[in-house]
C-alpha cells in the first residue's frame, strides 16, 4: 500500500451478496464485481434499463377545471374530499424499474489453492482489481470509449453469460450466444421485454481477444491472459443491433488493457482529483481493510472514526462521479444486482436526487451537474403539459418521481398527492443554479426554465386572504400532511412552508435573470413564515395545521439548505425558529436521506454538533456495504445511494460555506475533527478554497478566483474584508484570541 491509500478500498474477502460487489461506473455503463477468484460474477448494469409496465405514455390528469372546487374544499376544512379530486382516476401508477442487465461470468477449468486474496477499488482510475498469488482479473467502464473492459490473467477458464439474477421475472426472457466472426469471437446476451408500451429489450455484446474458442453455444474457453470488452444497448424496437455494435467492438480490436485504461483515466482522474480531504489518520489506519474500518465504527458507534469518514469521503466523490454522465444518480445510483428495485430504481425528486446531487457544485464535479442538466432538459416540455393538465397554467410543474423516459406526473394518489408538489421545479433547477453561481457559466436555457418557473407561481398564486395575501391552496409537504379531527394525516394542506420558499426564490431568481419587476407585486404578497407555539419553524404558514414531529422528511427546512435564505447571519431569529423545528423533528425510520437532510440544515444553521448527531444516525447503525455503496435504513437495509453521495456534501458544509461576497471557514466543525486539510472546494461567488488547514486554533486557507472581487472571510476566530486579485491565490489566517 501507498501513500494513495485513502484514494482506494480493499478487502480480503470475495463478495457473497451483490450488494458487496465493487463498483465501477462511466455514467452510462456500471458493473458489479464480486471477486470470486474461481467462479467470479460481474453484474453489468445501464442507466436505460428500465422494464417496460405500460407507464412511459402515461400523462398528468387534467384536473384544472377543477380547482375552483379543491380550493373551495380546502378552504373549508374538508381536505381529504380536495384529495380525492386531486387523485384523478384514484390508480397509484410505478414509474418503469431500473433493472440489472445479466452476469459475466469467469469460471476456472482446474482451480487450485487460492493465497494472497485481495480486492480492491481503486478511486483515482475507476479500476476493480481482483487478485491472488495465481492469477488477476481488472475490470473498469471507460469514460472515453463506453466500454466495459475486463483482463483476465488466471490459467485455463470458461467466460459465458447469465440472466440468472434475482427476481427476474418470468415476462423478460433471455438468450445467449458465443460465435466467430472472422478471426473475432464473440459473446452475447440479449434480454427482451414484455410488449408493454416500452423499449424492445437491451444486449451486451463482449469481444474477447487471447487465445479464445468457442465453446458451445454460449461458452468461450480462454487459456492465459484474455481481454474482454463489452458494450451495451437497448434497441426502442426491433431488429436488434448487433452488427452495429460488433463494428464498434472491432474499431478497438487493437487497443490493449493499458491503452484503453489511459483514454478513460484522462477524464476521470481529472474530475475524482479536483478535491480531497485529509484528517491526519494515521497510515496504518488507512491502509486497513474497509471491513476492519466499518468493525471500527461499528464498535464504537457514537464516535465519528475519521478514518472511515476520510474514507466515506472519497468513495463518495468516485461513486457519485461514477454514476452520473447520460443521466444523474438513480436511488441506487448506477447499480442493481437484482430485479426487485425499492421504489423502482427511479429518480425521487422530492428529497432524494438533490440530496445526492449537494456535493456536485461545491464538489468541483461539473459532471454530476450536466448529467442532471441532460434529465431536466430531456423532460422540461412535459413540466409544461403538467402545469397546463392539472392548473390550466403556464411554466413548469415537475413529478416526485421519474424514471429518466419522461417527466409526466402520473404517479399520484388521495394518499399521496402529488399533482400539489408545486416547488419541484424550483428545487429541481437550484443544482443548475448553483453551477452558475460557482462558476459564472453563462446560464444559457436555465434562464429561460427559471423565468418559467416564476410565470407558474404567478399563474397558480391568485387566492388571497383578507390581507391581501396570497393563499398557497392546494399545498403539499412532501410526503407528510396536518392532522386532522381525528389525529390521523391528510397530506393535501394550505400554504407549505416549501411551497412559500420555493416562490419566494422563484419570483427572486427570475427578477435577477430577467431585469424584469413583473413578479414584485406577486413577491410582496407571499405568506410569511410562521414559527408554532413552540417558537420552531411551522411546517405549513396556516392556522390549525399541526404535523407529525416524527416524519423523515424536512421539507419545510428548504430556505436553510440549500436556499441559505434563512441563516444566522442575515435571519438570527428565523434561524433560531429553523434550529428548534430541528432539534424537535423525530427520525421515524432513520431513512438516510432523512438524516443526511437534517444533517445539511444543521450545518447551515452553524451547529457541528448537531450535524455530527445526524451524520452518527447513519455511521453509527450499520448503513455502509462493503462497497461503501450505503443503505436506506440501519442494519444494512435496501441498497441505496442517498448517504453515499451525499455525505461529502455534509463535510464540505460543515468546512467551507459560501454565497456571493461572503465565506465561513469552519462554519460547523465536527467535534473530534481537531485538525485536518480539505482542498479544491469551490465556492458560490466564483471563490476556489485551494486549500484549508485547521489545527490548534489557527486556520488557515489559499483562495482564489478568476475574477477580481471583495471577499468577507469569517471564521470561528474572527474575520476580514479581503481584495482577491484575478487568478492571484491569496492566503488568510485566523488565530483564536490568547
Amino acid at each position: 500500500m501507498t501513500a494513495d491509500s485513502v484514494h482506494r478500498i480493499w478487502d480480503t474477502a470475495p463478495a457473497t451478496r451483490w450488494e458487496d460487489a465493487f463498483l465501477s461506473g462511466n455514467g452510462e455503463s456500471g458493473i458489479m464485481v464480486y471477486g470470486q477468484p474461481h467462479a467470479d460474477r460481474i453484474v453489468v448494469n445501464h442507466h436505460r434499463f428500465v422494464l417496460p409496465n405500460g407507464t412511459r405514455d402515461a400523462r398528468p390528469p387534467e384536473l384544472a377545471a377543477l380547482l375552483p372546487r379543491i380550493r373551495e374544499l380546502m378552504l373549508a376544512d374538508r381536505r381529504a374530499e380536495a384529495s380525492r379530486l386531486l387523485a384523478g382516476d384514484g390508480v397509484l401508477r410505478w414509474t418503469q424499474s431500473f433493472h440489472p442487465g445479466f452476469a459475466l461470468t469467469v469460471d476456472a477449468v482446474d482451480p487450485g489453492p487460492v493465497h494472497d486474496y485481495r480486492r480492491r477499488t481503486e478511486f483515482g482510475t475507476g479500476e476493480v482489481v481482483v487478485e491472488w498469488a495465481a492469477g488477476r482479473r481488472r475490470s473498469f467502464v471507460s469514460r472515453a470509449d463506453g466500454l466495459v473492459v475486463t483482463h483476465v490473467d488466471a490459467g485455463t477458464c470458461q467466460v459465458g453469460v447469465t440472466g440468472d439474477l434475482p427476481g427476474r421475472p418470468e415476462s423478460v426472457t433471455y438468450t445467449a450466444a458465443a460465435y466467430r466472426r472472422g478471426d473475432l469471437v464473440f459473446l452475447r446476451m440479449r434480454g427482451r421485454y414484455p410488449d408493454a408500451g416500452g423499449a424492445y429489450g437491451f444486449e451486451g455484446l463482449t469481444l474477447l481477444r487471447g487465445d479464445v474458442a468457442v465453446l458451445g453455444d454460449d461458452r468461450v474457453a480462454v487459456r492465459g491472459p484474455a481481454l474482454l470488452t463489452t458494450v451495451l444497448d437497448r434497441p426502442e424496437a426491433a431488429p436488434w443491433r448487433t452488427g452495429d455494435l460488433e463494428d464498434l467492438l472491432a474499431a478497438h480490436a487493437g487497443d490493449d488493457y493499458g491503452t484503453l485504461l489511459a483514454r478513460h483515466v484522462g477524464p476521470h482522474a481529472a474530475a475524482y482529483r479536483r478535491v480531497s480531504l485529509d484528517l491526519g489518520v494515521p497510515a496504518a489506519q488507512r491502509e486497513l481493510p474497509v471491513g476492519e474500518l466499518l468493525a471500527a465504527q461499528n464498535a464504537d458507534p457514537g464516535t465519528l472514526q475519521p478514518a472511515l469518514l476520510e474514507r466515506l469521503f472519497h468513495a463518495g466523490r468516485y461513486l457519485l462521479l461514477s454514476s452520473s454522465g447520460v443521466l444523474p444518480p438513480r436511488l441506487t445510483g448506477l447499480w442493481l444486482g437484482s430485479w426487485d428495485a425499492a421504489w423502482a430504481g427511479d429518480f425521487t425528486t422530492d428529497a432524494n436526487l438533490n440530496l445526492q446531487l449537494a456535493g456536485a457544485g461545491v464538489g468541483a464535479l461539473p459532471e454530476v451537474t450536466a448529467a442532471h442538466a441532460n434529465l431536466v432538459r430531456g423532460q422540461v416540455d412535459d413540466w409544461r403539459r403538467n402545469a397546463r393538465a392539472i392548473y390550466g397554467a403556464r411554466g413548469l410543474l415537475a413529478p416526485s418521481r421519474t424514471d429518466g423516459e419522461h417527466g409526466h406526473l402520473f404517479h399520484l394518489h388521495e394518499d399521496w398527492p402529488f399533482a400539489a408538489w408545486l416547488p419541484g421545479a424550483d428545487w429541481l433547477l437550484h443544482p443548475l443554479y448553483e453551477h452558475h453561481l460557482v462558476t459564472g457559466a453563462p446560464l444559457g436555457e436555465l434562464a429561460g426554465w427559471l423565468t418559467e418557473v416564476a410565470d407558474f407561481f404567478a399563474d397558480f398564486l391568485t387566492v388571497t386572504d383578507d390581507t391581501g395575501a396570497v393563499v398557497v391552496v392546494p399545498s403539499y409537504s412532501a410526503e407528510t400532511g396536518p392532522l386532522d379531527g381525528r389525529g390521523q394525516p391528510v397530506h393535501v394542506a394550505v400554504n407549505a412552508t416549501m411551497d412559500i420558499a420555493a416562490a419566494r426564490h422563484a419570483l427572486r431568481t427570475a427578477a435577477e435573470v430577467t431585469g424584469s419587476d413583473r413578479w414584485a407585486g406577486l413577491l410582496r404578497r407571499l405568506p410569511a413564515y410562521r414559527c408554532d407555539e413552540r417558537g420552531a419553524l411551522a411546517e405549513w404558514a396556516w392556522p390549525g395545521h399541526h404535523g407529525d414531529d416524527d416524519h423523515r422528511h424536512v421539507s419545510h427546512l428548504y430556505p436553510v439548505w440549500p436556499l441559505d435564505e434563512i441563516n444566522p447571519d442575515d435571519t438570527p431569529e428565523l434561524a433560531e425558529a429553523a434550529h428548534r423545528a430541528l432539534t424537535l423533528r423525530g427520525d421515524e425510520n432513520l431513512s438516510a436521506h432523512g438524516s443526511l437532510h437534517r444533517a445539511l440544515a444543521a450545518a447551515r444553521l452553524h451547529d457541528g454538533t448537531l450535524t455530527a448527531g445526524n451524520l452518527l444516525k447513519i455511521l453509527g447503525n450499520d448503513m455502509f456495504f462493503r462497497s461503501l455503496m450505503s443503505a436506506h435504513n440501519p442494519g444494512l437495509v435496501t441498497y441505496n445511494a442517498d448517504a453515499a453521495h451525499a455525505l461529502p456534501a455534509v463535510l464540505i458544509e460543515s468546512l467551507v460555506q459560501s454565497r456571493p461576497g461572503l465565506l465561513w471557514l469552519l462554519p460547523a466543525t465536527l467535534p473530534g475533527l481537531d485538525a485536518g486539510v480539505l482542498r479544491g472546494v469551490t465556492c458560490r461567488g466564483r471563490v476556489t478554497v485551494e486549500e484549508l488547514s485547521w489545527s490548534d486554533g489557527t486556520v488557515r486557507a489559499r483562495l482564489s478566483s478568476p475574477v477580481a472581487q471583495r471577499l468577507t472571510v469569517r471564521s470561528p476566530y474572527g474575520g476580514r474584508n479581503v481584495d482577491l486579485a484575478a487568478a492571484t491565490p491569496l492566503e488568510v489566517t485566523f488565530e483564536a484570541a490568547g
